[in-house]
């Protein structure tokens, strides 16, 4: 058997690419991956594959906030949070799909009897699937699930789950009583393990070098598809299928860019935002920097939105709500002259980051959730001028026991100089 560090090798970063070769994460595909960063290497030599006992740990837990909400079971189909809890990627259809996970309990799958053999394959034997015909409702069988295995009547519903399920559920098990899941989910999935931690810092180490390698070849006229495509192909060179999203000029004053394309010219600023994936977890960074020389204007918002992202960083810490670290960003850009609210820092300071690019907590205005260690979050302020550019930086941080920090590190220096030598 293939040691670890053989993984790390053979499926470029993706330790299981064999065994999620079906989730479409944008996982490597390389064979012959070159990591020449020490400090990436390091981390990559640090991870390790997620397996039964993590998923164990997460039950477990669900299981508390289950009984500590007074819920029978949790009800989940595809998508991340079922990645989160079982390892298992499925398809979402219009054939209801999921597991309810019980309090102290292995989770129950409810899958349509034609496609009992494929479910089987992956999901483990020890753990009870039950099947609905064709011509049956699999919305009464949840219900009769909920029933044989749980006390409370009361079932939490995974925040994504579809409409119809809920309407289905609601139709044909009234005695059901169906509420909010997100405490049970979002309550787990909100506090990244180091393992996860270990997956986020490549993830965003390996976009920082991307964008590095690429802007070398920044020349006047390019279009903004040639700089993305040379993002693609050296996070590709890493192993790791990533993006980066250019804005030229007057479009990066569109905080996600515009539609409208042009040649790269002199004086032109360049604002890019984009990520990859490590073992499906996520980074999110945005570079902003001048072609050319830099206004005094253009120089003042970028020290300004740099120093905002620092205050951020400083106050984000266990113990403050997430509105106080959006608030310590904003104070400074309106301090600077680029208030009131959100009149050219249009957009909340940041989201959590894990499994999706933009998950649960927020770092914005209303949001008084207590901080705390293993958070991840972006930091992202930016400041915006319509008609003429925005410049926005953007790093992924991690809460600590007395702090937090950056991940990847390459944290920006000016204009001129987008990454930090480290």
């Amino acid at each position: 058997m293939p040691r670890r560090r053989d993984f790390l090798k053979i499926g470029g970063l993706t330790l299981l690419a064999a065994v999620r070769a079906s989730a479409g994460q944008g996982y490597g595909q390389s064979s012959s991956v070159q990591v020449e960063d020490a400090r990436l290497q390091k981390m990559l030599e640090s991870i390790e594959p997620f397996g039964p006992e993590d998923f164990q740990l997460r039950w477990q837990k669900a299981s508390r906030l289950l009984t500590e909400y007074k819920l029978g079971g949790l009800w989940v189909e595809p998508g991340p949070t079922m990645q989160y809890f079982t390892g298992v990627n499925w398809w979402r259809s219009e054939r209801t799909f999921g597991f309810i996970l019980f309090p102290d309990k292995n989770p129950v799958w409810i899958c349509s009897a034609f496609e009992l053999d494929r479910a089987r394959e992956i999901i483990p034997p020890e753990q009870e699937i039950r099947t609905w015909e064709e011509n049956e409702s699999p919305f009464l069988l949840i219900g009769k699930t909920v029933r044989e295995y749980s006390g409370p009547k009361k079932i939490g519903i995974e925040p994504s789950t579809r409409v119809f399920i809920v309407y289905g559920l609601r139709r044909d098990d009234p005695g059901l009583e169906l509420v909010d899941g997100s405490p049970i989910s979002e309550g787990c999935r909100g506090i990244k393990s180091q393992k996860e931690i270990k997956c986020l810092e490549a993830a965003n180490r390996i976009t920082k070098l991307a964008y590095r390698e690429a802007f070398r070849k920044i020349r006047e006229g390019m279009t903004q598809d040639e700089l993305a495509g040379f993002i693609r192909e050296a996070h590709a060179r890493y192993g790791v299928a990533g993006s980066g999203g250019p804005s030229f000029g007057p479009a990066s004053s569109f905080p996600h860019g515009s539609r409208k394309r042009k040649n790269l010219e002199k004086g032109d600023i360049i604002l890019v935002d984009g990520g990859c994936r490590v073992e499906g977890y996520s980074s999110d960074v945005t570079r902003t920097l001048i072609f050319g020389r830099a206004t005094g204007l253009q120089k003042k918002i970028w020290d300004t939105v740099r120093r905002a992202q620092l205050a951020a960083l400083k106050a984000c810490r266990p113990g403050a709500a997430c509105q106080d670290v959006d608030r310590a960003a904003r104070r400074v850009i309106e301090e600077a002259g680029f208030g009131p609210g959100y009149k050219y820092f249009s957009h909340r300071l940041g989201h959590g980051i894990g499994l999706e690019g933009h998950e649960y907590p927020y770092l914005v205005q209303g949001n008084q959730l207590i901080i705390q260690p293993g958070m991840t979050f972006s930091n992202e302020p930016g400041i915006y001028l319509p008609g003429e550019f925005g410049i926005r930086i953007e790093d992924c941080m991690v809460v600590t026991e007395d702090g937090a920090r950056i991940m990847g590190g390459l944290e920006a220096v000016s204009l001129e100089e987008p990454f930090a030598a480290d």
